[in-house]
């Protein structure tokens, strides 16, 4: 019979495994380069063409076409954002932040894309901007707009202290999406996935790897710009956490609106552009 106890204990070698060097699961070397540069040439002679303004502890969708571009804006005061993207033809095609986190790391800035998940695994948008791009990676680790986090929900809530609270960003954005395609709310809550964590300062402890928040740097005027690959329907909230320097999902935090507005490029702009085509594997998983 196996001894619990000493079968936990470190082997003798315990530090040479430790030491073994890490490989890089997905090099993204070979990923295909946006072209940033002509993105934002185009985006300096876009025209305004809306805006939506996401009140606090509450969330809006809004539309943007392919080869437009929109922004995400902190207008008030510090706050943090959940965005759910999809695409605008089909809800099946949404936001991968797992494959996301993967191929860019746990956090995303200027230049890294949003992925779409399987079948299609192709960028939906890509990053032109990003004031808060000086933040880097603090020392405890942490560090902004962060695709590890899920998204605060009602339901761990509920495990881990019994409370019934509605207007955490999974319960915004399923409200959000209900609204905005007359749908039931109960047909359109699986449609809600993981987010980015817009302006949110994340990261894990070093001791317990454990998932933390910090006050989150954004100021008002701070922005995260994109361009949008293919055509999209975009959802934000803002969330009850406010800047989540404390808590979220209460309503203990000052929380402040976020604006989105959309833009389009001038004619001729996207002269030999077109969307990324989705993922040409064949699908045959080996039958």
């Amino acid at each position: 019979m196996t001894n619990i106890e000493t079968s936990t204990r470190p082997p003798e070698d315990a530090e040479a495994r430790r030491a073994v060097a890490p490989v890089i699961c997905y090099p993204n070397d070979a990923l295909p380069r946006p072209d940033v540069s002509w993105m934002r040439s185009v985006r300096q002679r876009a025209v305004k063409t809306g805006e939506v303004l996401i009140p606090p502890r509450d969330a809006r969708c809004f539309d943007v076409p392919a080869g437009h571009f929109f922004r995400i804006t902190s207008v008030e005061g510090p706050q943090v954002g959940d965005l759910n993207l999809w695409n605008l033809n089909d809800l099946s095609e949404r936001f991968y932040s797992g494959k996301t986190r993967a191929l860019h790391g746990t956090h995303l800035t200027t230049g890294e894309r949003m992925w779409s998940s399987f079948p299609h695994l192709r960028p939906m948008a890509t990053i032109i901007a990003d004031t808060l791009e000086w933040y880097g990676i603090d020392p405890f680790g942490g560090s902004v707009h962060d695709v590890i986090g899920t998204r605060c929900d009602p339901y761990t809530g509920n495990l881990l202290s019994g409370t019934q609270y509605h207007h955490c960003c999974h319960s915004n954005l399923t409200r959000a999406l209900a609204d905005h395609l007359d749908l039931p709310l109960a047909e359109a809550e699986p449609a809600v996935h993981d987010v980015l964590n817009v302006f949110m300062c994340t990261g894990f402890t070093r001791d317990t790897g454990q998932y933390f928040m910090k006050a989150s740097p954004v100021r008002p005027g701070d922005h995260l710009e994109f361009f949008a690959e293919i055509d999209l329907l975009g959802n934000l909230s803002a969330c009850p956490g406010g800047d989540c320097s404390s808590e979220h999902s209460s309503d203990t935090a000052a929380c402040f609106p976020l604006l989105v507005e959309t833009f389009a490029p001038v004619e001729g702009d996207l002269k030999g552009w077109e969307s990324p085509a989705r993922n040409g594997y064949d699908r045959t998983h080996g039958r």
